[in-house]
């Protein structure tokens, strides 16, 4: 007959359940994170006499009629259950109250990769890419932060707190670039960031995907691209230097009616004793364009 009481006060006190302020219940602590596969315990304590106190929980149910403590206990928990709920039958109003356990059981992502996307191979100087980060199988996803980095500069952080989900889950991020041959051979990663407050680990667990580099194909520019002239004087020796940057790495060619088929060598940097004045062109071109810079070897007028 005890136990069927049991179930009646039960059933009845349903009806009067209280929670949250006015009840008399405390849970110790009120709010826990833990790691997947870690042990968990937590204290429920009637702050008045109680008839029957427990827990209710998809595991470790338990419950006790003589006591006004009773602890919920997993050794290792790795089920994505609902928040355990602590309630208390009292033999005075109200009937019974109810605290559900702020309950964070969370689990770093299995891996976590970047790449690009719709393209493969070099970027080019002023084009607009899209590099994807996936994350595989990590939870609670709304405590996710993932953050991008250039180099050791953060570039850009995208916050997943408007998902709810309190199982494994997998996740993407886009960053969209513009780059500049400023960026070439620049290292990307992301990095993927639990902030579970205060009462999970500190520093927060991280995860980093493996570095990808961007190579960056940019037009060649010269490093003095205004035209150079310098005086003629018979037999001194000239060197022209039209040095360019580039990626692809550039090629020469040089033009003028006074230079011989083996004077026209790609060679960025010329020198010779033997030119006569005029023009001359040097042309450094790859797969983006063709710069020209031109030098001027001027015969001085005489009597000036």
């Amino acid at each position: 007959m005890g136990n069927n009481f049991l179930i009646w006060i039960l059933i009845f006190c349903m009806f009067y359940t209280v929670s949250g302020e006015g009840c008399s219940l405390i849970l110790k602590p009120s709010r826990i994170v833990v790691g997947f596969g870690e042990s968990v315990t937590v204290n429920c304590e009637a702050t008045r006499p109680v008839r029957v106190l427990g827990w209710e929980s998809a595991i470790s149910a338990v419950h006790t009629q003589e006591d006004r403590s009773v602890q919920w206990k997993v050794d290792s928990l790795i089920d994505w259950i609902e928040e355990p709920i602590c309630y208390g039958v009292f033999f005075t109003a109200p009937r019974q109250c109810e605290e559900k356990l702020n309950l964070v059981l969370y689990k770093s992502p299995d891996s976590i990769s970047i790449r690009q996307t719709n393209h493969t191979g070099p970027m080019v100087e002023g084009k607009e890419y899209q590099l994807l980060c996936e994350v595989q199988n990590i939870a609670p996803v709304q405590y996710l932060t993932l953050r991008w980095y250039r180099g050791q500069t953060e570039v850009y952080q995208h916050s997943f707190s408007d998902l709810t989900s309190s199982s494994p889950v997998q996740v993407s991020s886009t960053l969209v670039i513009t780059p500049t041959k400023a960026e070439n051979d620049a290292d990307y990663k992301c990095v993927a960031e639990l902030e579970l407050g205060p009462e999970g680990p500190q520093p927060p667990p991280t995860l980093a995907s493996e570095p990808l580099t961007v190579s960056i194909y940019f037009p060649p520019t010269f490093l003095s691209p205004e035209t150079e002239v310098v005086d003629f004087t018979a037999g001194a020796e000239i060197t022209f230097n039209c040095t360019a940057t580039g990626n692809p790495e550039p090629v020469y060619s040089w033009q003028s009616s006074h230079l011989t088929e083996e004077q026209m060598k790609a060679e960025p940097v010329f020198t010779s004793s033997s030119l006569l004045p005029g023009t001359y062109t040097c042309t450094a071109s790859n797969m983006l364009e063709k710069k020209s810079k031109q030098f001027i070897i001027k015969e001085k007028i005489k009597g000036v």
